[in-house]
């Protein structure tokens, strides 16, 4: 029985070091020295100041800044509780919301924007027509309520608000959206896509060139607001 016991201890123990230890540390290893940046979180900063990571999205709500997708993550863009709605396309709660009033007139915790619901509110603060078509990822949840991404088509239509809540000319803006828009990854992965908090860097950054820095600008980015 010794002599079956000892190679099966003796594999656990081998694989324990192997799978266990030198591995994860020859991985990481080679991490910190080829991407060293990746590995440590894709974190942006602003001013010597970190303001957030290229990978995962945050709230931004003021008219200055390009606004991301909507989110379903905690009370939105909330890391510790990452998902989505799960509702199936034809759910009548995805399509026209949940609004309930308490008797005591406050918003019920349980109510819920859907779809209709944002796009009436992203047509109203793009200055878009009642019936003007909108991107879906303006009006949808990503699946980690955290996508830090948005459509080429949903940046351009908020060129114009963030431009006039600027004082920046529409053209010099839609260009810092060609500027951040990605392409496909190798020419055919994914869809061409912004990054939303490297734009609204862009933006500070250049109205900041234009007409001095904004201290005010730099609390909202921070934040995320």
């Amino acid at each position: 029985m010794l002599r079956q016991l000892r190679p099966a201890v003796l594999m656990v123990l081998a694989f324990m070091m192997v799978c266990g230890l030198l591995f994860p540390v020859l991985i990481t290893g080679l991490s910190q020295v080829l991407f060293p940046r990746q590995t440590k979180g894709s974190l942006l900063e602003r001013d010597g100041h970190i303001v957030g990571s290229e990978l995962v999205g945050q709230r931004f709500t003021a008219p200055e800044y390009f606004h991301p997708r909507p989110s379903a993550a905690g009370a939105g863009y909330d890391g510790m509780a990452s998902g989505g709605t799960n509702l199936g396309p034809t759910s009548g709660k995805l399509i026209r919301g949940v609004h309930r009033k308490p008797g005591d007139g406050e918003n019920d915790p349980g109510d819920f924007d859907g779809i209709q619901d944002l796009a009436a509110a992203y047509r109203g603060e793009n200055g878009l027509a009642p019936d003007a078509p909108v991107p879906v990822d303006a009006v949808t949840r990503s699946a980690s309520g955290l996508d830090p991404h948005i459509s080429p088509a949903n940046a351009a239509l908020q060129v114009g608000r963030v431009a006039r809540a600027r004082g920046m000319s529409e053209e010099v803006v839609r260009g810092l959206v060609r500027a951040n828009t990605r392409g496909r990854q190798f020419g055919v992965l994914g869809e061409p896509r912004v990054n939303v908090l490297e734009l609204n860097l862009a933006v500070d950054a250049l109205s900041e060139r234009q007409a001095g820095p904004s201290v005010g600008g730099e609390v909202s980015l921070a934040h995320g607001k």
